[in-house]
């Protein structure tokens, strides 16, 4: 396809999904067909005897959905205020009848046709992960300060907003990577202070958005500890139950937990705490069909230093690595450029992922993010429109 025709294509699909006074639209749950049958609500427990009361007390305890409350040990849901052993027990029997817990695997794969892919503004990136950012999964970038994680968030930020191209069209045009959106709304916890909105503004316009209605479309939250970190996510309940939310960044997901725990003494409960909260985040992602993008630190590996001139690994240990359906690299290049290699994903073949074969570069710009030429190590870089991929 040349230049005039791929321009025409693009202004014709740009023109059926954005109404000239309103260029993001953002599709209400009801309306998303393959998304229907993610999740029951919760208030469908009424229909089958339970009390309208308890089932708010399970609403007031971050509980919008049966699968959310099949998620919960019956321990955890005597714990909240007013619901004795018994009504506990009928609640979960109800829960039951709405949600059996097996499905054929058909059913699965059509379950698994609603995950949405979205992109991080690289193709060669996007080409690395299998179509981009997966929703239902974890992704965790890790690398040292400055390798990009932070700004693929960004990113993330703006891209996970674009119109998602519908399946039957797919095959039809040939459109920029830039049009596989999530079509939603994101939430972003930031532990370390480094969301930027004006950083938003111009990755916005390299996607042809209105940043206000981008902006207007992110909830962000400070947290200051671990706990409250912790509390932020059970509030994300009630807002991804009514509203058509498609991600959610923690950047980063360890930083707090590792100022409010010190020395060895504390790192089993750190650990114990940790792993309560990436349970949250899993939960999360396969209740709503969101992704979750978080960013992770690296620590000194002192075993690694014979054979590798800079021996570093994630922070975190094996609860966080047992957590995250897909774990990236990030380190720095030339320049702007940087390189990400897929350290650990389900998806890719056992030899490739554990020699780790898959490489990726890009480069930060002033509009994100932005890739190279593909090569063995594919390059993308960072601009001020975000991820993008680099240039030779």
């Amino acid at each position: 396809m040349d230049d005039s025709s791929y321009s025409s294509t693009l202004d014709i699909f740009t023109k059926c999904l954005f109404r000239p006074e309103e260029q993001l639209q953002l599709v209400e749950r009801e309306e998303i067909d393959d998304e229907e049958d993610l999740f029951e609500a919760i208030d469908k427990l009424i229909s089958h005897g339970i009390n309208a009361g308890d089932v708010k007390k399970l609403q007031d305890a971050g509980i919008y959905t049966c699968n959310g409350l099949m998620m919960h040990t019956k321990k955890n849901l005597t714990g909240i205020k007013g619901l004795s052993e018994a009504k506990v027990e009928k609640i979960c029997e109800a829960a039951e009848k709405i949600n059996f817990g097996y499905i054929t695997g058909s059913d699965a794969l059509l379950k698994r046709k609603a995950v949405v892919k979205i992109t991080t503004g690289s193709q060669a990136l996007d080409e690395l992960l299998g179509g981009g950012i997966e929703t239902s999964a974890i992704t965790e970038a890790f690398g040292e300060f400055r390798s990009g994680k932070t700004q693929l968030a960004h990113t993330l930020c703006v891209s996970t907003q674009l119109t998602r191209l519908p399946t039957d069209l797919s095959g039809l045009l040939q459109l920029p990577t830039s049009m596989k959106g999530g079509n939603g709304k994101v939430a972003y916890i930031d532990t370390e202070g480094t969301f930027r909105p004006d950083r938003v503004v111009p990755i916005a316009e390299r996607f042809g958005m209105d940043a206000g209605a981008v902006l207007d479309n992110i909830i962000y939250a400070r947290a200051y500890t671990y706990e409250h970190q912790y509390n932020l996510l059970l509030g994300l309940a009630a807002k991804m139950a009514e509203e058509p939310f498609r991600l959610l960044i923690v950047d980063s997901v360890i930083a707090l937990f590792r100022v409010d725990f010190t020395g060895r003494g504390e790192l089993a409960d750190r650990q114990q705490k940790l792993a309560q909260m990436l349970s949250r985040l899993i939960k999360i992602a396969e209740e709503f069909n969101v992704a979750v993008y978080m960013t992770n630190q690296v620590i000194a590996d002192p075993g690694g230093g014979v054979f590798i001139s800079d021996p570093k690994k994630p922070a975190g240990g094996h609860v966080l690595a047992h957590a995250a359906t897909i774990r990236l690299m990030f380190r720095k290049g030339k320049g702007e450029q940087r390189v990400c290699k897929v350290f650990d994903a389900p998806n890719l073949p056992e030899s490739e992922a554990i020699s780790f074969s898959y490489y990726i570069s890009f480069s930060i710009t002033d509009s994100s993010v932005v890739e190279s030429s593909l090569t063995k190590e594919h390059i993308f870089q960072i601009t001020a429109g975000g991820i993008a991929d680099a240039k030779d």
